[in-house]
């Protein structure tokens, strides 16, 4: 029997793949028979993301998708693809009455224009392959918001918007495009102590809305997985949430 969620043969790209759900990523769709292409900014945990990768014939490649010399280079650099997996992103709250103009530049900068922009060159030079599957990550605050969120909520709606419209424009080359909406996951983004991050009565205060505790970075690589695979081939334009709600 054939398994449909096998990758095998599938060479996926995955970015934000140095921590959270972006390595956890790149690890299971290597496990799954994939040929991973990494990148983030970090080279120290990039690689540490890449040595645990199974199999062969992975690349990784140090790219700050906020620069567009360095995505240029990354987009010549990658292989055709059958799928892309865009995990970079930031979460960096704050109450509406306080955003200015850097804030918000900063914020769409890597969780909106990068993927738009990455997929658009990739697309222009030819690197998507006719089946491929394109996922998105979205948060769940786009449904859900919370104090702060205006701008990581904005910025990922703007996003899903996009991802639906890729869809349509796509459909013809049977190249699919979704969005995943994770809830809290548990990832370096949640756990910064400069104050970029959530604060500790904040995040006690929102984890009681999940009754089936906080997500772990595996829980979502799962569902991304699915996406890839050709289990979901009759899938695109649509949104999952996952929040153990």
């Amino acid at each position: 029997m054939i398994n449909p969620f096998t990758l095998s043969g599938k060479t996926i790209l995955v970015t934000g793949a140095s921590s959270g759900i972006g390595k956890q990523t790149a690890i299971l769709v290597s496990r799954a028979g994939a040929t991973v292409c990494t990148t983030g900014r970090d080279a120290e945990r990039l690689q540490e993301t890449f040595d645990q990768l199974e199999g062969n014939s992975h690349r990784m490649m140090i790219a700050d998708l906020i620069v567009e010399a360095q995505m240029d280079a990354l987009v010549e650099e990658l292989p055709a693809l059958n799928g892309i997996v865009h995990c970079a992103g930031m979460v960096n709250p704050w109450p509406v009455k306080f955003i200015l103009q850097e804030h918000i530049d900063r914020i769409f900068a890597i969780n909106y224009h990068a993927p738009v922009n990455l997929t658009g060159k990739l697309l222009r030079k030819k690197k998507v392959l006719n089946h491929a599957s394109l996922l998105f990550l979205s948060t769940i605050a786009t449904r859900n918001p919370y104090v702060g969120g205006a701008l990581y909520s904005g910025a990922k709606a703007a996003l899903e918007a996009y991802a639906k419209t890729l869809a349509l424009e796509l459909v013809n080359k049977g190249i699919r495009a979704n969005c995943l909406l994770p809830g809290l996951v548990d990832t370096p983004m949640i756990a910064f102590p400069s104050g970029e991050a959530l604060q500790e009565e904040a995040l006690e205060r929102y984890t009681k809305r999940y009754p089936l505790g906080v997500g772990q970075p595996e829980d979502v690589a799962g569902a991304i997985l699915y996406f890839l695979s050709d289990a979901s081939k009759w899938v695109t334009g649509t949104t999952l949430i996952l929040g153990g709600e």
